[in-house]
């Protein structure tokens, strides 16, 4: 299985002296520049950073497709919605997340469906989809641009903004998946995902019900969580909130919990 993302460093530069410190200030006013010029990024500029992060993700992830059961189930799941312009793929990975990007490109990875039935997925991707349509994900995506691949700054021809290198597209790939929403956004991403599993004649109960999993999983595994799964209970907090957000108005709305059910099962390379 090729590696997920490319491990970033930071590498820390001493200097003394009257000569270094004219040098840092130097420095430091053309690092300026350069932040500005990044932070002027057009739409289009963006746009194309997300194209190329997504192309770059599919190329060094192994992306479930054809006959592969993940590609299979998360068809059957998603051929109701009635979104236009998604592009939603499964990673054969085993961290339990999902994400997407402003261009409505939506991963989710297996290990999240080996744990969660197809009504809760489908509430994932509502909640994700959420952000998309809140802008959570392209003012993410900028945040992550500025904070890792272009932190020194890009250069442009044309208004074309420059290319990035593998060694960008991995910094850029742990900046996206550390990104943090703030509490109102995940709660209006929660909220869009009720209403998209209601919409779709789906019971909504499914996205307090897939928290819940997060919830116990969180429970089990205490101390002993990997660093994946870390970030994965860091960049989702305040579960037992969103837990009672969801079941509350379930329960406003008349709906009936389900049983917590098996999800459909399937293996991991």
């Amino acid at each position: 299985m090729k590696k997920f993302f490319t491990v970033c460093g930071i590498v820390a530069l001493m200097a003394s002296g009257a000569a270094q410190a004219q040098f840092k200030l130097n420095k430091a006013i053309g690092a300026g520049a350069k932040v500005l010029q990044a932070a002027t990024l057009t739409d289009a500029q963006i746009e194309g950073y997300v194209k190329e992060y997504i192309d770059w993700m599919d190329k060094n992830n192994p992306v479930c497709e054809g006959d592969d059961e993940f590609a299979v189930r998360l068809a059957a799941i998603t051929k109701k919605i009635d979104v236009d312009g998604l592009n939603i793929k499964a990673y054969r990975v085993r961290d339990v997340n999902a994400f997407a990007c402003a261009d409505g490109s939506i991963r989710v990875f297996a290990g999240l469906m080996q744990i969660m039935t197809d009504e809760e997925i489908l509430g994932v991707i509502g909640h994700e989809i959420g952000h998309v349509m809140n802008k959570d994900s392209k003012n993410a995506f900028r945040t992550a641009l500025l904070a890792s691949a272009l932190r020194d700054g890009v250069s442009s021809a044309g208004g074309t903004a420059a290319k990035l290198s593998d060694s960008q597209l991995g910094d850029l790939g742990v900046a996206v998946t550390q990104s943090k929403f703030s509490q109102k956004q995940e709660y209006a991403a929660d909220e869009y995902g009720y209403n998209f599993l209601k919409s779709h004649g789906e019971n909504p109960w499914a996205m307090a019900l897939s928290f819940e999993k997060l919830k116990k999983m969180e429970k089990e595994m205490g101390a002993d969580k990997t660093n994946k799964v870390q970030q994965l209970f860091s960049t989702h907090p305040d579960l037992d909130n969103r837990i009672k957000r969801m079941t509350e108005k379930a329960q406003a709305d008349g709906f009936e919990r389900p049983e917590m059910t098996a999800p459909a099962q399937g293996s991991e390379e």
